[in-house]
């Protein structure tokens, strides 16, 4: 291997000693190509890597990391993670976003939530908000342990039910400097109350007792069941909303099955493990977050659009929210001439500037390679 080759990859990908703390997580990163993947695009303007790192409860974080070729990687760069919706995995809305950022000068990192996709976790397509709130600050400590990020400017950006997670984890994480969510769900208030609250106390109780009644069976070696989700097939009874999700993940539009996984419980929670949702209260103080910034973006017809609505109304400033025309909740999974990713662009532009009047200098090629051997991954990285 050359040795500018090697100085190249080893900034990208590792940092030095001689610039940072050693540590005992080992991550591991490949680069990778896109064309593996259906459901999202990357310019020839972006590398994309996929990366795997532990988060605080040593389970693996699965991601793509997509760096912009013509970053500076000998400066401080800003950085975004970007979460999935729920029951879907990174392939599914996250990359889109991830990519396209990434596309306008961001280091983006799109993660897989535990339990779901390539992340670690079992069962599988398990419910326990407070992990997946967890894994978004496990991708601000992979991101803000590279040589090349400024840990002073990581944002999030949360589609659909990651919207509450990065809400949820960013009350207690202040290392997230500017929040972004798209087409929202508060999944607390969804499982309690349904949307528009059309769910009654009578009702809530009754899953809530299939799904206690279900761990009996599970505990003693049963078959796991799932709930929710997406459904397989149309027919003339089905709700307008499910239509809309099945013209996503049921079709080759979205359609995407982890390596491992099955197309029957692509979206599905596990029953017995839905019902944590209905402790889960994102929301709640969610005016702590101030004085970092929030930037909420939903359609003017998506159905979750009162979740987005009622954030923007409990956050405090600063604070912004965008109503997109003639958009729909899954329209902004994926519809890039829907989305709008100037106003996302300009947010986290302004909010994640840089703090000094110039950029932290890394360390030098040299530097770089005489620690290598302090990176977890350099060994085994090859071209």
């Amino acid at each position: 291997m050359k040795k500018s080759i090697l100085i190249a990859l080893t900034a990208v990908l590792c940092y030095s000693t001689a610039g940072a703390q050693s540590t005992s997580n080992p991550v591991e990163i490949k680069e990778i190509s896109a064309k593996d993947y259906t459901t999202f695009k990357v310019s020839d303007k972006v590398t994309l890597y996929a990366v795997k790192f532990k988060n605080q409860y040593n389970l693996q974080v699965a991601g793509h990391l997509f760096v912009p070729k013509n970053l500076d990687r000998k400066t401080k760069n800003a950085a975004i993670v970007v979460g999935h919706p729920m029951g879907a995995v990174k392939e599914q809305s996250a990359d889109v976003y991830a990519s396209n950022m990434a596309d306008r000068g961001f280091i983006t990192l799109a993660i897989d939530l535990s339990f779901w996709g390539e992340s670690q976790g079992e069962p599988r397509n398990v419910v326990l908000p407070d992990m997946y709130a967890e894994d978004f600050s496990a991708a601000v400590d992979f991101l803000g342990t590279r040589e090349f990020v400024d840990r002073e400017r990581i944002g999030v950006l949360g589609v659909c039910g990651s919207g509450s997670f990065v809400i949820s984890a960013a009350k207690i994480d202040p290392r997230m400097k500017a929040i972004a969510t798209v087409s929202m769900y508060d999944m607390g208030s969804a499982s309690r109350n349904a949307l528009n609250h059309s769910q009654t106390l009578e009702q809530r109780k009754k899953k809530q007792a299939e799904a206690a009644e279900q761990r009996y069976a599970e505990f003693l070696g049963g078959e796991t069941k799932y709930t929710g989700g997406t459904t397989h097939q149309l027919d003339e009874n089905t709700h307008p909303i499910q239509r809309e999700f099945y013209e996503f993940y049921r079709t080759p539009r979205g359609e995407y099955t982890p390596k491992g996984g099955s197309p029957k419980t692509t979206t599905h929670p596990t029953l017995s493990s839905n019902t944590k949702f209905n402790n889960f209260y994102p929301f709640n103080d969610i005016e702590t977050i101030s004085p970092r910034p929030m930037l909420f973006i939903t359609g003017d017809r998506a159905h979750s659009r009162e979740f987005s609505e009622d954030a923007y109304k409990r956050a405090s400033e600063p604070k912004e929210l965008v109503i997109v025309p003639n958009a729909g909740h899954v329209d902004l999974y994926d519809k890039t001439d829907l989305i709008p990713f100037d106003r996302l662009e300009a947010f986290f532009t302004k909010h994640l500037k840089e703090t000094n009047s110039e950029n932290i200098k890394s360390k030098t090629d040299e530097n770089i390679i005489n620690n290598r051997s302090s990176c977890p991954i350099a060994a085994q990285y090859q071209l």
